[in-house]
């Protein structure tokens, strides 16, 4: 090879070098300037919650995902969709969901199936027992005999209308327990047209827009998003406080789930074992300005104003969990104590935040016109979690519904104050209950947004190294 061919070469390499560099440095600039200040319709500034959530949340939210009660997730991942016949496959192995062998669940989880609460106490031999008899311990409550016949009205409760989402029924033989930790999320090579149609009927049929009113980057728009989404955006300012909020929830959650495939990406795969790591190149398609016409800075705001909403959530269901009946119960009393009162520092710290996001501020209007929108917003979020059935990877749908569950979990929690104000110390309350299920979504979904909010500042990091 000549001199000059290397000389030509080595200035090409240089310039693409340079190109990336300058790429690079552009987008941390773009991101950091835009994914910063004063989010909209709450007073509470990003600064304020990357603080908060690095010193005080991440590092308990982490340590209780761990624990046994929060790690075990029960889950009926064969549910059909009800809307279409699925199509999608993933195209790598790790796609597929690992469930735990019966051995190694608990006895205290594994316990029952369908009452909530149950007198029981930590012995090995009568929770035995207590399987036999079909009951859970889950929660492990201490009732009088004055309270046998809340059973009836626990019963009707759960057939109530307060329910955000579509939960998996813990009895059918299709539902299984599956190890969370063993089971991560990240990038599993679902894409296309499946998972596409997925995300599509969300936003296009569930975020209450008119089929007019086109999404930025929707490849099914007329204009292809050429105006930037400007007149979408000039919608979404135009609606109720009520239906804005319902589309940045979604849009947060989507962003938050894009951010975990960044950072758990598969890099590469030598000899059969997978190396996983955050992926620049990935982020970059996904958040960037330039890449995404301005949306990707819109969505990490979203994913910000998400994390509030389910921060709030868990402030305000604290009095339900402070309760001596309830005890997060595996069998284990030593871990079970411990893991209470884990559970309870971290609600003091969400309660300590002061900027909360103010839910009185919904459906505040008439009481008949804040009924009904509240009951479309509760339909609206319920059918979300019916879609979740649609996703064809067992992983992505696996932590698709915790990650729906949790967050309907948290818009029952908040719509629901006067009722947990009223809760009694020494039993059960028929007016505002949490399944396990529901306890487990909940604590994990908020961990996974803490988590996305770490991962992003791990991004910032790694592009100013990048440069």
């Amino acid at each position: 090879m000549s001199l000059g061919v290397l000389r030509a070469g080595a200035r090409q390499g240089a310039a693409a070098a340079l190109q990336l560099l300058v790429a690079l440095s552009f987008l941390l600039s773009v991101v950091e300037a835009q994914v910063a200040g004063v989010l909209d319709d709450c007073l509470c500034d990003i600064d304020s919650i990357d603080n908060f959530n690095t010193f005080k949340i991440f590092p308990k939210i982490k340590k209780l995902q761990e624990r046994d009660y929060f790690r075990y997730y029960k889950v009926n991942l064969k549910r059909p969709c009800p809307f279409w016949a699925e199509d999608g496959h993933c195209s790598i192995k790790d796609c597929h969901v690992e469930p735990c062998p019966e051995s190694k669940i608990p006895v205290g989880i594994k316990a029952g199936h369908s009452n909530k609460y149950l007198k029981v106490t930590n012995n090995t031999k009568e929770l035995e027992d207590c399987e036999q008899a079909n009951k859970l311990g889950a929660i492990n409550s201490t009732l009088s005999n004055q309270s046998k016949e809340a059973f009836i009205d626990w019963a009707r409760y759960d057939d109530s209308q307060d329910h955000f989402c579509e939960l998996d029924d813990e009895r059918s033989p299709a539902a299984q327990y599956v190890d969370l930790l063993l089971n991560p999320e990240r990038y599993t090579g679902y894409k296309g047209t499946s998972a596409w149609r997925v995300w599509n009927s969300i936003y296009e049929e569930n975020c209450f827009k008119p089929r007019s009113v086109y999404r930025p980057l929707n490849p099914l728009a007329p204009s292809r998003g050429e105006d930037n989404g400007e007149s979408f955006y000039t919608w979404l300012e135009g609606l109720c406080l009520e239906k804005r909020v319902f589309y940045k929830l979604i849009s947060g959650l989507h962003a938050s789930i894009n951010l975990h495939l960044c950072a758990n990406y598969l890099l590469e795969e030598t000899w059969g074992k997978p190396s996983w790591g955050p992926n620049i190149k990935e982020f970059k398609r996904r958040f960037d300005p330039m890449e995404t016409k301005g949306e990707g800075p819109r969505r990490l705001k979203n994913l910000y104003f998400l994390y509030l909403i389910e921060l709030r959530a868990l402030s305000k269901v604290a009095p339900y969990f402070e309760r001596s009946i309830v005890d997060l119960y595996t069998g284990n009393a030593e871990e079970d104590a411990d893991t209470k009162t884990l559970l309870l520092n971290i609600f003091q710290d969400t309660k300590s935040f002061p900027m909360h996001f103010d839910e009185k501020s919904m459906f505040a209007g008439d009481k008949k016109g804040a009924k009904s929108l509240k009951e479309e917003f509760r339909l609206h979020f319920k059918n979300i979690s019916r879609i979740m059935d649609c996703v064809g990877c067992d992983k992505c749908r696996l932590w698709g519904k915790l990650q729906t569950q949790g967050l309907g979990t948290a818009l029952k929690i908040l719509f629901s104050e006067k009722e947990i104000q009223k809760l009694p110390e020494h039993s059960p309350s028929k007016g505002f209950q949490l399944t396990r299920q529901e306890i487990v979504a909940l604590l994990n979904a908020f961990g996974r947004l803490s988590t996305s909010i770490r991962e992003l500042q791990n991004f910032k990091v790694l592009v100013q190294h990048s440069r």
